[in-house]
């Protein structure tokens, strides 16, 4: 396939220039009580599944431990809003936090940098984004798998990560993002994955050395299990829409949920808003919403009525591969105003 090699117009809800430098705005506070409130329920619910393993009954362990890898199987949404440095107002905040969630969540920054770029310049414009590809298929299996015990996953990840220390870069996509001929460009992957496979045996070789064998298992094992809620939300972004749209409110999905699941999920359940501007802070998307929200095709609220929209899709796509569901837009009444509210 070959590149189009030009920038897309991209529709964009029109906004004010002092809305959206309100909405533009970063705040360290804001971000400290996002990125530092995910890690303390990380870091307590870890604690309390360690504390639970020494001196409780094993019931009550794996439950900690389910909701510990509920709570951290989110880190790759963290690491998202970080390498999008909208996350706080002072770089170095970002930058730290950005290496302790890509950490503890096996997540290649530098990789995720290079492909998150195109994917919101193309988005679903294959070949130019190829960091997600439709149709998307979705199966009940999928979720039982990777919502308790991602064994799989984890193996994956793992295999990843050493292939890439060894500077090995596979498939069509991470060869056209660090070609051949330009070293330079991925050998800031190659460190990275050598920092997490050199981190992370660390920490495993002084767990088993001091007997504290909870401890890879709260923080090296900590996003392959648990996945469930993740799988639910991280699912709904694209999949069923459409590509090869200059629209992001054809191809991306929002929907509303309550605030507990908003805050784990980083505030992505408003994915159309931020693809529109993405240099919006996660924080600021629900006002993002509200200020465009007449300009939306209807959204779901919550997982149970967003799930079932998207199964009918995927229902359809099982007898018609290429269909796609075309996301009703908002009609204009006589005055010219959008007709939805």
């Amino acid at each position: 396939m070959r590149s189009t090699k030009g920038a897309i117009r991209w529709y964009r809800t029109p906004l004010d220039r002092e809305t959206l430098a309100r909405l533009n705005r970063r705040s360290d506070a804001k971000g400290l009580a996002q990125a530092l409130g995910h890690l303390t329920l990380c870091t307590l619910t870890g604690s309390a599944a360690i504390v639970s393993a020494t001196t409780g009954p094993p019931w009550v362990t794996l439950l900690l431990l389910f909701l510990h890898g509920t709570v951290g199987s989110f880190m790759i949404n963290a690491v998202h809003e970080l390498v999008h440095r909208s996350v706080f107002r002072t770089p170095w905040l970002n930058s730290v936090f950005l290496r302790i969630y890509a950490f503890l969540g096996w997540i290649n920054f530098e990789h995720f940098t290079a492909s998150h770029i195109p994917h919101h310049q193309y988005t679903l414009h294959p070949p130019d984004d190829l960091e997600v590809v439709l149709p998307i298929r979705l199966m009940a299996r999928q979720f039982f798998l990777t919502g308790l015990v991602n064994v799989r996953g984890g193996l994956d990840v793992v295999r990843n990560t050493i292939r890439l220390a060894r500077g090995r870069f596979e498939g069509e996509w991470e060869k056209r993002l660090f070609p051949a001929d330009d070293p330079e460009r991925g050998r800031p992957v190659i460190r990275r994955a050598r920092v997490f496979l050199g981190g992370h045996l660390a920490i495993v070789v002084t767990s088993i050395a001091l007997g504290w064998w909870m401890v890879p298992v709260v923080t090296s094992l900590l996003p392959f299990y648990g996945g469930w809620l993740f799988f639910l939300c991280n699912n709904t972004q694209h999949v069923g829409l459409q590509d090869n749209v200059p629209d992001f409110r054809l191809c991306c999905r929002t929907f509303t949920v309550n605030p507990v699941v908003r805050f784990l999920y980083w505030h992505m359940n408003f994915h159309t808003e931020h693809h529109m501007y993405a240099a919006v802070p996660c924080y600021h998307l629900g006002a993002l919403h509200r200020a465009i929200r007449y300009d939306l095709p209807p959204c779901p609220h919550g997982l149970r009525r967003t799930w079932k929209e998207i199964a009918s899709i995927l229902k359809l796509q099982e007898s018609d591969p290429s269909y796609q569901h075309v996301a009703p837009l908002p009609g204009l009444d006589g005055q010219g105003v959008p007709s939805y509210r």
